[in-house]
Parts: structure tokens; C-alpha cells; sequence
């Protein structure tokens, strides 16, 4: 089966089970699913009960899709993603994203946890992505164009919408919400970085690093997409880090984030319902 034909098999599926147009797709990331089980939920869709559709493996990522409305804006939302380190290719991470905007979704909102690389940077804190690296992973978009998504050559200059990103900013100051703001570079893991590669990303321009949403926002860019996305800063990198990393630490921070993420988040979707 071709990519093609994959996506067309899935949204058909998916289109027969949720009669739900969403304005705004959220995918959560280690640890910040919970926010999926506190909007107004109207279906769920586990994604083992898509055919063919890639299935989260990975601690903390409820593998299935929320449908319902925050604040009375509609939204899709991902409790979990799909990562590469899976075992799935590119095109198969991204799958979920086409999904979305199949069924709609104008915006995407990408989270994640991800390695703080900038100096002063403390596990907990939230991170606006303003761009990113995702020249270390392979191209969702390698192979046949899909025409039907979106042109052979798509252009990267603004791949995170500025006017997006000045609303978070502007909600983060009202709501008291520390905001750190930075490149974000995606690796393919699953093996945490090396002290010396964290050497290099920070060489490079990376401010934070992670296993996701690099290769999301290409594929959201490519088939028309608005995109903005913060990161939960859920532990030093390596070589920055005093201690060993682990996945449980990731998870620890994204619950003690959870609170302020939530308010950020919630806040944002409303304003983002108000865009024409």
C-alpha cells in the first residue's frame, strides 16, 4: 500500500466514526496527556482501532484521538504520539497529522517534552519553539509528492506562524506563565544524546531536543497548516545534566508542569477560535 493509499484507507475510517469537524488539532507529548481527558469530549477513537494506523508504544502516551470542544472552540486532540524509534517510518509518524487535517484542522498545536540545551534553563519551564533543526531525521516528505497535500517543494521559512506565536507570548505575560523561547531540534532516538552531540546542537543554534515534532511540522507545513509549539523543559541534556536521564524523569516533570501547561494551553485554543 502506498502512502497514499494509507492516508485515503485511514480518513476514510476515521471519517465514518466522528461526524466532528476540529479548527484546532493538539498533539500532547510525554506527560502532558491529562489535559486530553479535561476538555468536553464529544468521541474517542483509539488509534489501534484504525486499520493500518501506527500505534503509540510509549509510556505515557495514551495512543488515542479526543474529539470535543475547549472553551467551545472544536478540537482534535492527540493523548500521544507515534515516534520514529518505534519502529515506524517518517511517513508513518506524521500520518496522524494528515488525519487531522483531513478532517479539517486549520492549526496545529505540537508539545512535547524535550532536553533543555540553553544555558539556564531549568526542568519545568516551557519553551516557545520559533523554529527548528530536523536536518538528523530522514524527510516525511522523501518519496512521491501527495499533489493532493501540498506542492513537491514547500517553502520553511516561517514553519512556526509568528502571529501564533505573539498571542503565546502575550497570554504567557498576562497569566504569569514563565516562557522561554528557543530552536528546537529533533534526533531520532531512542538513546538519549550524547554529551558531545549536545555540544554540537548547541554549535548548531538548538536551544532544547527531542524525539518528536520536527518532522510533524513539516508535514503540517507542506499540506497548509498554521503551526505553533511549546516544549515542557522536562530535563537538562547530557553533559548538562548532573545525573543519568531517564523517561521517568520526562514523565515526573510533565506532571508537575501540568497545572500552568494546561492554563497556557487552554487560554491559547480560545484565542486561536476567535482567527478567521
Amino acid at each position: 500500500m502506498t502512502v497514499s493509499e494509507q492516508l485515503s484507507a485511514c480518513c476514510n475510517y476515521v471519517a465514518e466514526q466522528v461526524d466532528f469537524q476540529p479548527k484546532i488539532a493538539l498533539v500532547l507529548g510525554s506527560g502532558l496527556g491529562a489535559f486530553g481527558d479535561r476538555i468536553d469530549a464529544v468521541k474517542t477513537l483509539n488509534y489501534a482501532d484504525i486499520p493500518g494506523f501506527p500505534v503509540s508504544t510509549v509510556a505515557g502516551h495514551a495512543g488515542r484521538f479526543v474529539f470535543g470542544y475547549c472553551g467551545g472552540v472544536p478540537v482534535a486532540v492527540m493523548q500521544g504520539r507515534v515516534h520514529m524509534y518505534e519502529g515506524y517510518s517518517p511517513q508513518e509518524a506524521v500520518l496522524p497529522i494528515r488525519v487531522l487535517r483531513s478532517l479539517g484542522a486549520e492549526i496545529l498545536f505540537l508539545t512535547n517534552a524535550a532536553g533543555g540545551i540553553q544555558p539556564g534553563m531549568k526542568a519545568g519551564e516551557f519553551m516557545l519553539i520559533t523554529d527548528q533543526i530536523s536536518s538528523f531525521v530522514p524527510s516525511p516528505l522523501r518519496g512521491a509528492n501527495l499533489d493532493e497535500l501540498g506542492v513537491r517543494f514547500p517553502d520553511m521559512s516561517e514553519i512556526y506562524s509568528k502571529r501564533l506565536n505573539k498571542m503565546i507570548r502575550k497570554i504567557a505575560v498576562n497569566e504569569d506563565i514563565p516562557l522561554k523561547e528557543g530552536v528546537y531540534v529533533q534526533t531520532a532516538g531512542p538513546a538519549y544524546e550524547s554529551p558531545a552531540e549536545i555540544r554540537m546542537f548547541r554549535m548548531l543554534g538548538a536551544d532544547a531536543v527531542g524525539m518528536s515534532t520536527a518532522i510533524e511540522a513539516v508535514a503540517a507545513r507542506h499540506c497548509g497548516m498554521e503551526i505553533c509549539g511549546v516544549s515542557c523543559i522536562s530535563n537538562l541534556a547530557a553533559g548538562i545534566s548532573p545525573h543519568p536521564l531517564t523517561h521517568e524523569e520526562v514523565k515526573e516533570a510533565g506532571d508537575k508542569a501540568a497545572p500552568q501547561f494546561e492554563k497556557l494551553v487552554r487560554t491559547a485554543i480560545r484565542e486561536f477560535g476567535e482567527l478567521s
